[in-house]
């Protein structure tokens, strides 16, 4: 079993950054690929970075390519995503999600993430 909390999310100005920070509890979190997820007021969720379980490679949906950063820190059972140069259609809720030994090539699909954190709001006014 892994419990996700998120937390970080705010309202910030377009051109900013945000920190989301992700604790885990369980004791198996080396053994989790993890991702971030959101979704936007009348949108689906949708992908936006995850990490392999092994730390080694790291993916991003091409709207935040460049401008966000995913990272995980096993000793602290955390994973971060540093958001820089926000833009407003980043509005959402940003959920963080676990899943165990995710294939690289499938890390973009919710469906293969076995838990899910509550949900973080993130906010980038104009």
């Amino acid at each position: 079993q892994v419990q996700l909390v998120e937390s970080g999310g705010g309202l910030v100005q377009a051109g900013g950054s945000l920190r989301l920070s992700c604790a885990a509890s369980g004791r198996t979190f080396s053994n989790y690929a993890m991702g971030w997820f959101r979704q936007g007021p009348g949108k689906e969720r949708e992908f936006v970075a995850a990490i392999s379980w092994s730390g080694g490679n790291t993916y991003y949906t091409d709207s935040v390519e460049g401008r966000f950063t995913i990272s995980r820190d096993n000793s602290k059972i955390t994973v971060y995503l540093q958001m820089n140069s926000l833009k407003p259609e980043d509005t959402a809720v940003y959920y963080c999600a676990a899943g165990f030994r995710v294939r690289d090539e499938l890390l973009h699909q919710p469906r293969q993430y076995n838990y899910w954190g509550q949900g973080t709001q993130v906010t980038v006014s104009s």
